[in-house]
């Protein structure tokens, strides 16, 4: 097996956190991984990217080809749409539908919404609002994660045991949450394909 993803967003949205449980689950499952992270002007909300390459097999290069993408992952609609040309024709984006307008002449949503539409395969959420019933809107990032695992050909508790793991310090009660919001991302999912 292999996968390669795109991780996209915007600076403070948590797209390195996606990278580390994705990381973590693909070792946890003696996979190969490479990443390669470009930051921008993260900490002033400008957009983050990683390509993100996991595989049986040896890895050569961390970035993904123009047309080899398998996954778009993002946390903002519009970042979704800036990475469309790294995507398979096979390939699947996941998006959050709440904007983060951090531009001036941020595009009307109906116009955003309708270019992902025209991605053959598309899972397209509300995962702020999922977020907050999870406990806190700060897991969005999580369920969006949710929302791409069912695509992502590793063992759903590979992503649970990342989470414990990665925020084993942060105590139970974030670890509950997360694990809620990731379950939540990957309910929408199976309830829409």
């Amino acid at each position: 097996m292999k996968k390669d993803i795109i991780l996209a967003g915007v600076g403070g949205q948590g797209i390195i956190s996606i990278a580390s449980i994705i990381g973590y689950a693909a070792l946890e499952q003696g996979m190969f991984l490479k990443q390669s992270e470009v930051h921008g002007m993260s900490q002033r909300g400008g957009d983050v990217m990683s390509n993100l390459r996991i595989s049986h097999n040896e890895i050569a290069s961390d970035l993904i080809p123009f047309g080899q993408a398998d996954m778009i992952i993002s946390i903002e609609p519009l970042e979704s749409l800036r990475y469309l040309p790294y995507l398979s024709s096979e390939g699947w984006v996941i998006t959050n539908t709440r904007p983060f307008n951090n531009i001036p002449n941020y595009p009307e949503m109906d116009k955003v919404m309708s270019e992902i539409a025209k991605v053959p395969h598309h899972i397209a959420l509300d995962a702020e609002a999922l977020a907050k019933e999870a406990g806190s809107a700060k897991a969005t990032n999580i369920v969006i994660l949710g929302a791409a695992a069912p695509f992502l050909g590793m063992a759903y508790e590979k992503f649970e045991n990342a989470i414990r793991f990665i925020f084993r310090k942060k105590g139970d009660k974030i670890i509950d949450l997360n694990l809620n919001a990731l379950k939540a991302g990957k309910d929408f999912t199976n309830n829409h394909i």
